[in-house]
């Protein structure tokens, strides 16, 4: 399951992870341990790249021995994903592992529980709330999301399509992201989160070893976090089209063509999944940048004609847009 290396995280993403983190000193050093700028933490449309979240993520995780740093009642204390994971290895099925998941999880959080239901030809797999914990950070929520479809996927070894997911939240900001960490429509507003998919899925059997967990552990959060399990998304064919050619101008028509859509029928559809063909190129241009910014040496004049840019005026007026930074100084930041 390839990860999707071009996407960047919005900087709100950073800020609830540090949350938990309440002495200063602490919280810049392990920022600055991830290859994140500090000033980035003032910027409200800052991004920072997939792996440096990762990295935050493990850090700040084995600063608080809290593998869901801050996010419940409770701490859950270093080696419980492994041992969830190892509890649902020798699962017949993926509905004994995600019965077993459910059991886990109630072990350790207290904040909520996992609620698994047949819905006619759909599996819900939804988050409940304890009586004690009526609201669930969304952050929370987000992250409980991605763990328990990026597990499954994993353990199934395919990308387990989902038919909707439910969000007990309204729509936050950086929704845009969401194409890549959800793989189905996202419903905001809902009276639980949940995920759900075909229940014929549940007889999958699973498919993984001791030995291949030793790799994904190696990678957490990055595996089960920002694996890309979009396909069937409409924008991310569009976003897969636009960065084959994101050196020459290409228009909504030339990607129409390309998916085989009349532009009418594709904005159509990208309008039902709430992004539009001018959003999305500006996202992908606005991610390479950020990638090629912290992790090159290549001279910004160079990567604005790169994603699209023949006039590094302009360049650096659409990156200032979309980070709040300029492009030289988010360089010199991080």
């Amino acid at each position: 399951m390839p990860e999707i290396t071009s996407i960047t995280v919005p900087i709100s993403f950073v800020r609830d992870l540090l949350a938990a983190v309440h002495d200063p000193l602490k919280r810049r050093g392990l920022i600055e341990k991830a290859g994140i700028a500090p000033l980035l933490l003032e910027e409200g449309s800052a991004r920072v790249t997939a792996e440096q979240f990762s990295i935050l993520y493990r850090l700040v995780a084995r600063e608080l021995d809290d593998e869901l740093p801050g996010m419940f009642a409770r701490p859950v204390r270093g080696g419980a994903f492994k041992l969830l994971c190892l509890s649902m290895l020798d699962s017949t099925s993926l509905r004994i592992a995600i019965y077993r998941l459910s059991r886990f999880m109630r072990l350790v959080v207290d904040d909520f529980s996992v609620d698994l239901s047949v819905h006619g030809d759909l599996v819900r797999v939804a988050l409940m709330p304890s009586g004690t914990t009526p609201v669930l950070k969304v952050f929370a929520q987000e992250v409980m999301l991605k763990l328990i479809h990026g597990v499954v996927s994993w353990l199934v070894g395919r990308k387990m399509p989902v038919a909707r997911v439910d969000l007990s939240y309204s729509r936050p900001e950086h929704a845009s992201v969401y194409v890549f960490l959800y793989p189905g429509a996202a419903c905001f507003d809902q009276a639980q989160t949940a995920l759900y998919f075909e229940a014929k899925d549940l007889e999958a059997p699973v498919r993984q070893t001791k030995r291949s967990l030793t790799d994904f552990l190696k990678r957490a959060p990055a595996d089960w976090l920002f694996v890309s399990f979009a396909e069937h998304i409409v924008s991310h064919h569009v976003r897969e089209c636009l960065e084959k050619h994101l050196d020459r101008p290409t228009a909504i028509a030339d990607v129409a063509k390309a998916l085989h859509f009349s532009v009418r029928t594709l904005s159509r559809r990208l309008d039902a999944e709430g992004a539009t063909f001018q959003g999305i190129k500006d996202e992908l241009r606005r991610d390479v940048a950020i990638q090629r910014l912290t992790k090159t040496d290549t001279p910004i004049a160079v990567i604005g004609a790169e994603v699209g840019f023949d006039d590094p005026t302009t360049f650096h007026r659409a990156f200032k847009k979309w980070t709040g930074s300029t492009p030289g100084a988010y360089r010199t930041s991080t």
